[in-house]
């Protein structure tokens, strides 16, 4: 048998290579790569690029710290400027002992709405002055002067005052607050919490207009009129009463009163309407009252009284669920002179539907001194009309 290989088909083994000498030539290999590729990927990525990226990070951290320019209004800072000298503090000193010696019960604000020479009238609200023996006014200067009590009007919450400085230099003016709009950017001017933050302003808008809010103006537990107001976001705290709710121009379209507002919700003020505290501050310089139209009876809710009444004493027809019940009447009075008597209920008004007693008294004072109208009762179960001639109100009926 032939043993001999072709040298040209069977070449000689070479020798083998280790395994640690693979190891050692591939982690080299890893290495030298790596060092490359670190050095090469900036060139294979486009050096622009990375000036691209640096310059986008740049421009974001100056934005992030660059000054942004306000355009502030100084519409708001102007009117406050020019009229704040006409809300002024107003200071409740009563006696407190049997020497006559007194102290200052509360303090409120109060609006300078009419100069005269040395003369000025002062518009505030009724609780604000109540009960006061002296009342002084807190000028912007915080000098002091001695107020005169004009008077004042429970349902409504206002007062009239006068004093005498030469010291008062402008007077505010009355807007329309039938004009002003909801969204309207108003100012509220006054002293909350008392002198020492006299003349503060907060700003809001008028959040909405002919809101009613039942008021008890006589302290017995039960409402007795349906206050309009305006309502506004502009804060109003105890102190308030009596500022100025003013519009841009400076123009006082309301003001501020806590005592109907202070059963209101936290962020919502209220305002009597200048429409509304205009005719009042004008009976209450000419008479020192106001001066409204009246029935001459005392009343009561037909829903505050026990329903075993309605059909057994007053022998109200099923239907008849509301009303107003005549509890007494004065003979020589209007209503008395047309006839109505005691527990007649009066169900209608000039044509309109009485609710309650609350309904009755916003009808009655919606009329004037002289006027004629119908009133609509039930008497013994029968429906029956009668014509009545509203007169001047009785000063008893306050």
């Amino acid at each position: 048998m032939d043993y001999n290989r072709d040298d040209e088909q069977y070449a000689p083994e070479q020798p083998r290579r280790s395994k640690r000498g693979y190891f050692l030539s591939s982690l080299i290999g890893v290495i030298v790569g790596a060092a490359l590729m670190a050095l090469l990927l900036p060139y294979w990525t486009g050096g622009d690029h990375g000036e691209s990226s640096r310059g986008a990070n740049q421009r974001i951290g100056s934005e992030q710290v660059k000054t942004v320019n306000v355009n502030v209004n100084d519409a708001v800072t102007n009117m406050v400027s020019r009229v704040s000298g006409s809300v002024v503090g107003v200071l409740n000193i009563q006696k407190t002992d049997i020497w006559g010696e007194g102290g200052e019960a509360g303090s409120g604000s109060g609006v300078i709405y009419k100069k005269n020479g040395t003369t000025s009238y002062i518009v505030t609200n009724h609780h604000v002055i109540e009960g006061a023996t002296e009342i002084e006014i807190s000028l912007k200067d915080d000098s002091r002067v001695p107020a005169e009590l004009i008077g004042s009007d429970r349902l409504m919450d206002l007062a009239v005052l006068k004093v005498k400085s030469d010291k008062i230099k402008s007077a505010a003016q009355f807007g329309n607050s039938d004009q002003v709009k909801v969204g309207e950017p108003v100012v509220a001017i006054g002293n909350p919490l008392g002198l020492e933050f006299a003349g503060s302003v907060t700003q809001g808008i008028i959040s909405g207009k002919e809101r009613a809010v039942p008021v008890d103006s006589n302290g017995d537990g039960q409402p007795d009129w349906n206050a309009e107001v305006l309502q506004t976001d502009a804060a109003i705290n105890p102190g308030n009463s009596g500022g100025a709710l003013m519009d841009i121009s400076g123009k006082v379209v309301g003001i501020n009163s806590m005592k109907i507002a202070e059963s209101a919700v936290e962020g919502i003020g209220l305002s009597i309407p200048s429409k509304l505290v205009i005719p009042v501050i004008q009976d209450l310089e000419k008479y020192g009252e106001v001066r409204r139209p009246f029935l001459g009876i005392e009343m009561k809710s037909l829903t505050d009284i026990a329903s075993y009444h309605w059909s057994q004493t007053l022998k109200l027809p099923k239907g008849v669920k509301t009303g107003a019940v005549i509890m007494g009447v004065d003979a020589f009075s209007p209503a008395g002179k047309a006839g109505l008597k005691k527990l007649d209920v009066i169900t209608g008004f000039d044509g309109h539907k009485v609710n309650d007693i609350v309904d009755l008294r916003e009808r009655l004072y919606r009329k004037k001194i002289g006027d004629r109208v119908n009133i609509t009762f039930y008497r013994s179960g029968k429906k029956k009309t009668a014509e009545v001639k509203l007169t001047e109100a009785d000063r008893l009926q306050k």
